[in-house]
């Protein structure tokens, strides 16, 4: 639960990854945030296919109070992270999620936010195709800071809301899970309708 930031997309054959990486690797450096190299070259000719292989290429890196942002591929050249890689790996159901990254940024607050957006849109422009963004903060699409604002505070809200109603309204000795969660949420909707 939480504001978060949904990407997807391929690296472009044209582009050099070693140098993406370097250009993630110095901002990173310069904000202070632990980063992971993965492997630097493509095997080109695995690039483009439909199957890929363990390994991962790219960079990932974790700002302060934020989950991991991955700038990583699998062999075909697909974004992918070390998460889905090993959620999705052999989900023949489920194959399309290998390649759906993404990251909260709930904890990191409005300003990190606004970096990473304009972070994704320099190396989206530069080094990826086929890249889409689904920003729940609503800054991607309209640069709009104080709807982002207005977004952060209401995901704050809700959260505060959800935990101090878990404070409040504890689960009963012997009560399902199914049944806490819904007495929960009608004590909640309750609340929301007076």
């Amino acid at each position: 639960m939480g504001l978060s930031i949904h990407y997807s997309g391929a690296f472009k054959q044209s582009e050099s990854l070693q140098a993406m990486i370097e250009e993630v690797k110095n901002v990173a450096e310069v904000y202070k945030w632990t980063y992971h190299v993965f492997e630097e070259t493509f095997k080109r000719e695995e690039i483009g296919k439909e199957e890929y292989g363990e390994d991962l290429y790219g960079i990932c890196f974790t700002p302060t109070n934020c989950e991991t942002v991955f700038f990583t591929f699998l062999s075909n050249g697909r974004m992918s992270s070390v998460v889905n890689l090993q959620a999705f790996r052999g989900d023949k159901e489920n194959a399309e999620y290998v390649y759906e990254v993404f990251t909260k940024t709930q904890y990191a607050g409005v300003e990190m936010h606004k970096l990473l957006i304009h972070l994704f849109k320099h190396l989206s422009q530069k080094y990826f195709t086929n890249f889409t963004l689904i920003d729940e903060g609503q800054y991607w699409e309209t640069g709009d800071e104080k709807l982002l604002a207005e977004i952060f505070e209401r995901y704050t809200d809700m959260i505060e809301s959800f935990s101090s109603s878990l404070e409040i309204f504890p689960k009963l000795e012997g009560e399902s899970f199914e049944a806490y969660f819904e007495r929960l949420q009608n004590r909640i909707i309750g609340k929301k309708r007076q």
